[in-house]
């Protein structure tokens, strides 16, 4: 996400890219939160001790004591940065939400591009539809996920690999096309890949999977999951 705190959303990538992270995925599809009904009716409004937004406090704390008062003022930068540990609002996302910028254009992505990714792939998140893609290519992306956010953002909205032809059409391979959204079986990418995507997301298995059986139970999804596609292209 592109924070409305421009400088931070500098470091923190660049960070990453000094890390060795080879990409940076810039998710452009949630500049607000649907309201996420279950987490407010469970209380889940804030962060539990001693769980933190890690590489956000510890970009906070390089700040000098006296530059880190003013930085945390509202009038800084038009957002109160203590606001996302309060639980001040009914559910988690809207308390997080306020950190992001709401009205990006794509002259941020350009400006993401050309100020911190000018040597690793940047892949925007979040296309749905052909022109957004045309727009994302034009502001110079390494590549496009098409993507809903899993369809936790509105309630109607179309399905990623509904929006994939039209997205591939209006890219014409001048940069690969990742679908993110639905992926379950093997015959879910082979559809994909049949659409015209060039690799897909997998995001829920995984996290399904690891909280089951940690790391090994990743290894055996992955492994399913290639054995499904193989057996699924040849049949």
């Amino acid at each position: 996400y592109i924070l409305k705190d421009r400088e931070m959303t500098l470091r923190l990538v660049k960070r990453a890219a000094n890390a060795g992270y080879k990409g940076i995925f810039l998710t452009v599809d949630s500049v607000r939160f649907g309201f996420r009904e279950a987490d407010a009716r469970n209380g889940w409004n804030a962060l539990p001790e001693p769980h933190r937004l890690v590489n956000y406090d510890d970009e906070v704390s390089r700040i000098s004591p006296g530059t880190k008062k003013a930085w945390l003022a509202p009038e800084a930068s038009g957002v109160d940065k203590t606001k996302i540990y309060s639980g001040e609002e009914d559910a988690w996302d809207q308390n997080t939400e306020q950190l992001f910028e709401q009205n990006p254009t794509w002259e941020d992505v350009k400006w993401l591009k050309e100020e911190a990714c000018k040597d690793i792939p940047l892949v925007v998140k979040g296309i749905m539809t052909a022109e957004d893609a045309t727009e994302a290519v034009n502001a110079g992306v390494d590549g496009v996920m098409v993507s809903n956010h899993g369809g936790r953002g509105l309630d109607g909205a179309l399905a990623a690999i509904d929006a994939l032809p039209e997205v591939v059409e209006a890219v014409g391979g001048k940069v690969p096309i990742l679908l993110d959204g639905g992926i379950r079986r093997g015959t879910d990418v082979l559809k994909a890949l049949a659409l015209g995507a060039t690799a897909v997301g997998i995001g829920k298995p995984i996290f399904f999977a690891l909280a089951v059986g940690g790391e090994e139970a990743v290894v055996d999804l992955l492994s399913m999951l290639q054995r499904e596609t193989e057996a699924a292209m040849a049949i």
